[in-house]
């Protein structure tokens, strides 16, 4: 009798143990994923299902704080780090003006070009300002010329065109060096594809917003009073922009309806 209840308590301790154990593979699974998710596509994909939800099917009654998610989207907002952060200091503004943050911590044009038919065309903007560069100057994924750091950026446009989605360019804000790359003195090479950045969305009369000029000092650094890393705004260097890109959008846009 006594066995019986040692081997019954030995089976139900084993049975309370497997799903805990099935939790854990779950998660080493869906981290496992996320790893081989190159792009990131996951990150958005649950608020891109319910933007697009939207759209077919707008909701009734919302509370007045909640509403803003009933709107059109105006714009895109398609970036890295620099983006990502914005909406975290000041998702106010994005709200406020129909925008939607794309940013992802880290990307490249590269990966930013993978994702862009999922985080910016199928959410169908009127608009899409495209705020990149930074990661390829850091060489996070290597090396990378300016040339082909300008040919993402153009596919890019060209993707945006096609789907009759206005595309804004905008420059690299400056940064004289990266904390994750000490190796390196990007301030000219920002300054350089800058140039080309305009130059080309000159040639095609796209709208090209020049964060550099406002945020950069004489060295073509970030300075303190934007900036506590040297690269990532704080919420006066956001102000800055969010200054800057309103006034052009204005002119671009010319509706009422934001």
């Amino acid at each position: 009798m006594r066995k019986t209840q040692i081997f019954r308590a030995f089976i139900i301790a084993i049975a309370a143990m497997l799903p805990i154990e099935g939790m854990a593979q779950g998660k080493a699974t869906e981290a496992n994923t996320k790893k081989q998710d190159w792009a990131q596509f996951y990150v958005f994909q649950k608020d891109n299902a319910r933007i697009m939800k939207q759209a077919r099917e707008p909701q009734k009654g919302m509370c007045p704080k909640c509403e803003w998610k009933n709107r059109k989207i105006k714009a895109v907002l398609m970036g890295d780090s620099i983006t990502e952060l914005w909406w975290d200091l000041d998702s106010t503004f994005f709200k406020d003006n129909n925008f939607v943050g794309r940013g992802i911590s880290g990307q490249t044009t590269s990966e930013m070009l993978v994702r862009f038919r999922r985080d910016v065309l199928d959410l169908n903007p009127q608009y899409v300002f495209i705020l990149a560069g930074t990661n390829d100057v850091a060489q996070n994924n290597g090396k990378i010329s300016p040339e082909n750091i300008l040919g993402n950026l153009k596919s890019m446009v060209e993707l945006a065109k096609a789907h009759n989605i206005k595309p804004i360019l905008c420059s690299v804000p400056p940064a004289a060096g990266f904390v994750w790359r000490k190796d390196l003195t990007p301030a000219q090479d920002i300054i350089k594809l800058n140039k080309m950045i305009r130059d080309y969305a000159e040639s095609l009369s796209i709208p090209y917003i020049d964060y550099h000029s406002l945020l950069s000092d004489e060295n073509g650094a970030l300075p303190k009073k934007y900036s506590k890393d040297g690269v990532h705004p704080i919420t006066e260097g956001y102000k800055v922009m969010e200054g800057l890109l309103l006034d052009e959008f204005r002119k671009i846009d010319g509706s009422k309806d934001r």
